[in-house]
């Protein structure tokens, strides 16, 4: 069976797809993709619907090596990408042959890069998803993250005739700027000293950050009604404060329920920001009405179901002037008015 067959993986590599939706009721995490942008831009790249199971690769990279007639693959990510010991655009779509290996990463300025591979894996979904939630072993491979050996069955077995594709990734970013949060539900468990320090204040992300939640730290978030309540649900992007008034932002992985009071909630478009926050970044954080989430929202769909628009023909070379000022390939310049030079060429003949 075609596969592509793991070589190496970073220890934080999974599959993950929209999520697994429908299931909080019965405790089970959604999980999915941390950087919906980026998942989507892999996929369309490569000729997928945005929302395919991918290879999330958190800091450090994996490496892969096909195991059928061909692929197209493309890497969307701030990662080092090698096809064969030869440095790769990432960004971009490559056809891949039998025996060629592909590897990523370490990463380079952010934390969260994805793979998409043309037709997607050839995996039973596990409660309508190929999400893996690590913690509960639930997703394909036994709901654990990927390791060195694994083969990742194919659903084509050779490349689709389509020229590759690139995106500017400048197209992606998103400019450095304060997470939105909508205050609540709970907000009425803080003092207003408190909800004037998470919106005043500048917080570190710490060490202890991963799928599940970020820990931050700064001066403390003031409890007014103590910082237990009875467990209630918790979205994507909510923001705790346990008694140490030192707020968790839970990500895609998070449990269903907890008992800590929920002073805010991080809005949708804006974890993917988070989700490419690394240990020591500070962040900072803007309140938001239901009007300006809402709007915000709705301009992140529309911006992920125009990126197939964005697209262009990569060349034969997958080469542009950005790719080439982003690889520092020119380190200087030179003045041929300078006088060695004119000497050299007059000795030259020239």
């Amino acid at each position: 069976m075609s596969a592509l067959v793991v070589v190496a993986a970073g220890p934080g590599s999974s599959l993950q797809d929209t999520g697994r939706i429908g299931w909080l009721r019965h405790g089970v995490s959604r999980a999915g993709a941390f950087d919906r942008r980026y998942q989507a831009a892999a996929n369309i790249l490569v000729g997928n619907d945005p929302g395919l199971a991918c290879v999330e690769m958190t800091l450090a990279g994996d490496s892969y090596r096909l195991d059928a007639e061909s692929a197209l693959v493309a890497f969307a990510g701030r990662f080092r990408l090698r096809i064969d010991g030869e440095d790769a655009a990432p960004f971009r779509a490559h056809l891949l042959h039998r025996g060629q290996t592909l590897s990523v990463g370490p990463a380079e300025g952010e934390v969260r890069g994805y793979l998409a591979i043309a037709g997607g894996f050839d995996l039973a979904p596990v409660l309508g998803s190929l999400s893996t939630h690590v913690r509960t072993g639930i997703g394909p491979l036994g709901g654990r993250a990927l390791r060195a050996g694994e083969r990742l069955p194919l659903h084509q077995a050779r490349a689709p005739a389509r020229p590759p594709l690139a995106i500017d990734p400048a197209l992606l970013v998103r400019p450095p700027a304060a997470l939105r949060v909508m205050l609540g539900p709970q907000d009425g468990h803080f003092t207003p000293e408190g909800i004037a320090t998470l919106f005043g204040a500048r917080f570190r992300v710490t060490a202890d950050a991963d799928r599940m939640g970020y820990r931050l730290a700064g001066p403390p978030i003031a409890h007014a009604l103590g910082y237990n309540i009875v467990s209630d649900g918790i979205p994507p992007g909510a923001i705790q404060v346990p008694g140490d008034g030192q707020p968790i932002l839970l990500g895609p992985d998070r449990q269903t329920t907890g008992g800590y009071p929920k002073i805010g909630c991080i809005i949708g478009p804006d974890l993917g920001l988070l989700a490419q926050a690394s240990p020591g970044q500070e962040l900072t954080f803007r309140q938001v009405g239901i009007e300006e989430a809402t709007a915000a929202e709705l301009a992140e769909r529309r911006f992920i179901a125009g990126l197939a628009g964005r697209m262009r023909p990569a060349g034969a070379a997958g080469l542009d002037s950005g790719l080439l000022l982003e690889a520092n390939l020119i380190d200087g310049v030179i003045d041929m008015n300078a006088p060695e030079w004119r000497g050299g060429n007059e000795e030259a003949g020239q």
